[in-house]
């Protein structure tokens, strides 16, 4: 799991950005620094809950084992899996992630509404490496 990048479980589930007190940008992954905005002149950045809804505005395959930090088992076959880039219309940012298992790139299309759910990245005996997941919204897991 990547520590304070999302909270909550099924529909409280979001994902957690910075948002700045002089200009407003908003940012994910969180920034705890300061401002990335190159125009601003800095401000104290809080954490905001993302909406859970966007739109598709991009979208791919991946069909490569991706290299470390990214945990996969090499003994297993590589699964490929649909990528989605999803604008989220209030924060005016993209936010890139996995489809829900079971989701191509044959069922979506740019504009298409998605919402974002709880995911399991990997997962061993000991350890479920959790994420978020982008789902077609009205499709229920």
């Amino acid at each position: 799991m990547v520590t304070d990048w999302f909270t909550g479980d099924g529909d409280d589930f979001r994902l957690l950005g910075t948002r700045c007190s002089a200009c407003a940008s908003v940012f994910f992954p969180r920034e705890d620094g300061h401002c990335r905005n190159p125009a601003c002149g800095g401000g104290e950045l809080a954490e905001v809950p993302l909406s859970r809804r966007g739109r598709v505005w991009s979208y791919t395959d991946s069909r490569y084992r991706p290299p470390s930090p990214y945990v996969t088992d090499p003994e297993l076959p590589w699964e490929p899996y649909a990528l989605i880039a999803v604008e989220l219309e209030s924060e005016r940012i993209v936010v890139l992630g996995q489809a829900v298992p079971g989701i191509t790139v044959a069922d979506l299309t740019v504009g298409m509404e998605v919402e974002v759910v709880p995911g399991v990245l990997s997962e061993d005996a000991e350890t479920t490496w959790t994420t978020w997941h982008w789902r077609p919204a009205g499709v229920t897991a």
